[in-house]
């Protein structure tokens, strides 16, 4: 915290990015820690960088502000990565990163190697949104905060199911909560409520899922022209990859979708024999043991094939 504070005092203009195709967790911490750098230390002037978000997240104070064509200052003083395992993840704000003055990195991704002046790298907290709370000054959290870092960490715990929740997670969200948020309605309207095209997509994968490696992975490919047909977006398909997991007797879901012609998006859940960070990391991607994905243009069946070979050897590993 201390060393947060001493670049903010120095600092007159900073920029906040996450990483492209935000989830809860990125837009929770980096909406959090706008909200708290505005309140702490109102002459500095905060810019937040960021592709289209879910409508699920619009209720979050500061989206309005947000700047989705990455047309900000020449320079930076200060420029925050949350939530972003390498600089190629933060897509078009990189250019800012690259001529700020400082740079502070705060993530949880096992695969990052710290590519900042700063780094604050912990892959055993469950969240960025977490760790963000943890490096502040907490007396300045106040409702519209809390609620940013109380939905970052619920997305990225599977509302507090998934194993990176601690002790310490439990009691941070609690002291969220006693700020006087209206946490069981952040919970259903971002995390479960959908409306009738992600029901429909969801329908779609579940009715033409496979199992795979007798039985022990479930995967599902959505390809673009389905997308199309139903009116999607690529943000309604948040989800799906866990309600795969769920499938009884499976250790990996793996749920694809296509991109456009030749690229696809792969997500992967690992109930926690396999470590998906690993294979992501292989094709390009990144992520934690149980959590991880990868985008990729090529034949996506040899594609396939190669990603379950790498699981099946981490499966023959665990026998």
């Amino acid at each position: 915290m201390d060393r947060i504070h001493e670049e903010l005092t120095k600092a007159k203009t900073v920029a906040i990015a996450g990483h492209i195709k935000p989830d809860g967790d990125c837009m929770g911490s980096c909406l959090g820690l706008y909200n708290y750098i505005l309140k702490k230390y109102p002459d500095v002037e905060v810019d937040v960088f960021a592709e289209a978000i879910p409508p699920a997240f619009e209720f979050m104070k500061g989206t309005d502000k947000l700047i989705l064509n990455y047309e900000g200052r020449e320079r930076y003083d200060l420029f925050f990565s949350l939530d972003c395992g390498d600089l190629d993840r933060l897509g078009k704000a990189d250019k800012h990163f690259k001529r700020a003055g400082r740079t502070i990195c705060i993530d949880h991704h096992i695969s990052n190697k710290g590519f900042a002046d700063i780094n604050y790298i912990r892959p055993e907290i469950s969240s960025t949104s977490e760790y963000v709370y943890e490096l502040i000054d907490t007396s300045y959290v106040d409702i519209p905060i809390a609620e940013c870092l109380y939905v970052g960490i619920v997305h990225d715990t599977g509302v507090f199911q998934y194993s990176c929740t601690s002790s310490r997670t439990m009691a941070v969200a609690g002291e969220l909560m006693d700020k006087g948020i209206d946490y069981p309605r952040l919970v259903d309207e971002s995390y479960y409520e959908k409306h009738m095209v992600q029901n429909r997509l969801m329908g779609y994968c579940l009715l033409n899922c496979q199992l795979k490696l007798d039985d022990k992975v479930v995967m599902a490919l959505l390809p673009k022209s389905v997308l199309d047909e139903y009116g999607g977006v690529a943000s309604d398909l948040e989800g799906i990859v866990a309600v795969l997991r769920h499938t009884k007797g499976i250790e990996v879901a793996v749920f694809i979708y296509e991109l456009n012609e030749g690229r696809y998006k792969v997500s992967l859940r690992s109930s926690g024999k396999v470590d998906v960070s690993v294979i992501s990391v292989e094709f390009g991607g990144g992520g934690h043991k149980m959590a991880a994905g990868y985008s990729v243009k090529c034949d996506i069946h040899k594609a396939t094939e190669k990603l379950l070979s790498m699981i099946e050897e981490q499966l023959r590993g665990q026998d």
